[in-house]
């Protein structure tokens, strides 16, 4: 079809027109920012969904604080070594010290003593002749040992109730009756601390043992029995 001249110049203008207004669109949409796109949003996504915020925790599980012992001195370490190495019957060091029927337990104690470097005197002393007899009441008899570390000094006393001053190498004392004196005598080998708990194992002769447990020596073994302890310095 043939356009006039005056068609074709309408038609022109018209196409002007739609430009001009959808270059003006442009304008106008890069002034005011781009146009929000509708956000998709899932359960995943906690921020953009309507499940309530799980609340993050602020204070850390109680914990139980456990305590370990410090490292053993030289002459500790000479005294618990002689203890484990001779605590057992086929390995009594008795061709020095001697043995004391049932009751030997102060005579290993002394010798543990010596081992850590304690050295004898009058009231506390042994022969050395693989008789056991041939030695001072306080090398021989609990509570003949008691009343010489408590005139010499060479320990401080603890109670039962103190054992958190109870370390490695103290000596343990038993009264089994309550009666006032001192029924078996061995050498703590371990503590254990764990919170407020303080759980003591000593060594000795006479139910011979290496790691046996106070509390089982006072309750099961010995009940109602009070243990005491020896801090040595």
């Amino acid at each position: 079809m043939q356009l006039t001249r005056l068609q074709r110049l309408g038609l022109t203008t018209a196409v002007g027109a739609v430009l001009v207004v959808g270059a003006t669109a442009l304008v106008v949409q890069a002034l005011n920012g781009p146009a929000e796109t509708p956000v998709q949003t899932d359960a995943a996504t906690s921020a953009t969904t309507n499940d309530p915020v799980r609340a993050t925790p602020t204070d850390p599980a109680a914990e139980v604080a456990v305590y370990g012992e410090p490292a053993l001195s030289a002459e500790v370490s000479a005294q618990i070594d002689y203890v484990l190495a001779h605590w057992n019957e086929p390995n009594y060091n008795s061709a020095e010290w001697g043995v004391l029927g049932i009751n030997d337990c102060v005579n290993f104690a002394s010798q543990a003593m010596i081992a850590r470097g304690w050295t004898m005197d009058d009231a506390w002393s042994s022969a050395k002749n693989g008789n056991a007899y041939d030695s001072s009441a306080a090398w021989r008899s609990s509570t003949a040992l008691m009343n010489y570390i408590a005139s010499t000094g060479k320990a401080v006393a603890l109670t039962d109730q103190q054992r958190d001053q109870v370390k490695v190498g103290d000596i343990a004392q038993f009264d089994w009756d309550n009666t006032g004196d001192r029924d078996h005598t061995g050498i703590v080998t371990k503590v254990e601390r764990v919170g407020d708990t303080t759980s003591i194992s000593f060594a000795g002769h006479t139910l011979d043992s290496d790691y046996r447990s106070v509390d089982t020596a006072i309750t099961v073994d010995h009940p109602g029995a009070t243990a005491y302890y020896w801090s040595v310095p």
